[in-house]
């Protein structure tokens, strides 16, 4: 729950984060700010440098309010293929917001229910991240169930995003304005039709999901291969043609050297938490072992 136009939850400036990127969009960004108080992610498309971001695997607050503290621009709670329920989900937006700095908070749901959409925007989070959006009607449908009426279809609850009925008048007439929505192209149909869906109102950004992108071309992981090259440039090109933010996952060095530098994408998981901990048990453990080669 970012305090649009003020501090965030935490309440401490982002520059007392060690290595924070989070905040650091330079000055010529300040008139997008004013003209769209939303969150930063709204803005992706028009950023100077592309916000980075972390992905939540582990349920569990702590791991959400440390990393949120590392100076991140974001982070993506995983409801689609993590252990999360509603309750951890409110529990792990809640320490992204208590932790310093301004990281927005990003939900992967886990598909397109619209109870599930209800229920997940009622937890206030800055954007969501719907999986396999396949073409520009389930994109629409989406946009339909994420507005309330007569934009939309969404029911009015009393939950975290209204201040529990505190501020329901404002959170309704304001909401659309409040977060981002952006879906996921992992498929070859979802390619073919990246243009349609990208063109659909309500959508801020597109996000390649590179592991089923490639897997539904019969390429899992090829990511030399030139089909799979051909497919992420159309989404590429089409996102920039149409102005909406592209973004997606890299877990490793090199990938994120090459979707940062040669993709160019707007907005990036920078790598998953359960890597971050097994990567830093393994390095420890490397350390260990160099150590004892000096007794």
């Amino acid at each position: 729950m970012t305090e649009y136009g003020g501090e965030s939850g935490g309440g401490e400036s982002s520059d007392d984060a060690a290595g924070s990127h989070a905040g650091t969009e330079s000055d010529a960004n300040d008139a997008n700010d004013a003209d769209d108080p939303g969150p930063r992610l709204r803005r992706a498309a028009t950023a100077d440098e592309p916000l980075l971001g972390g992905w939540l695997s582990v349920p569990h607050p702590m791991v959400a309010e440390l990393l949120a503290g590392s100076g991140f621009d974001f982070l993506c709670v995983d409801a689609e293929h993590a252990p999360v329920s509603f309750e951890t989900m409110a529990n792990l937006l809640r320490a992204v917001d208590a932790a310093p700095g301004g990281t927005e908070t990003l939900v992967r749901v886990g598909g397109h229910d619209p109870v599930e959409l209800k229920r997940t925007m009622d937890l206030d989070p800055d954007a969501l991240l719907v999986p396999m959006v396949d073409t520009a009607e389930e994109a629409e449908a989406i946009v339909d169930a994420t507005r309330y009426p007569p934009a939309g279809s969404r029911g009015v609850g009393l939950g975290r995003a209204t201040d529990y009925g505190r501020d329901l008048d404002g959170y309704v007439a304001s909401a659309d304005d409040r977060f981002a929505r952006f879906v996921q192209i992992e498929s070859e149909e979802a390619v073919e039709n990246v243009a349609d869906i990208a063109a659909v109102d309500g959508v801020d950004g597109v996000f390649v999901g590179p592991v089923d992108l490639s897997t539904s071309m019969g390429l899992l992981g090829a990511w030399d291969d030139e089909r799979f090259q051909d497919a992420v440039d159309r989404v590429l090109s089409v996102a920039d043609d149409e102005g909406v933010a592209v973004g997606t996952l890299a877990t490793d060095a090199e990938s994120r050297r090459t979707r940062l530098a040669e993709w160019g994408v707007d907005y990036l998981a920078a790598g998953v938490d359960a890597t971050y901990l097994e990567e830093g048990a393994r390095r420890t453990l490397s350390e260990c072992a160099d150590a004892l080669k000096e007794r």
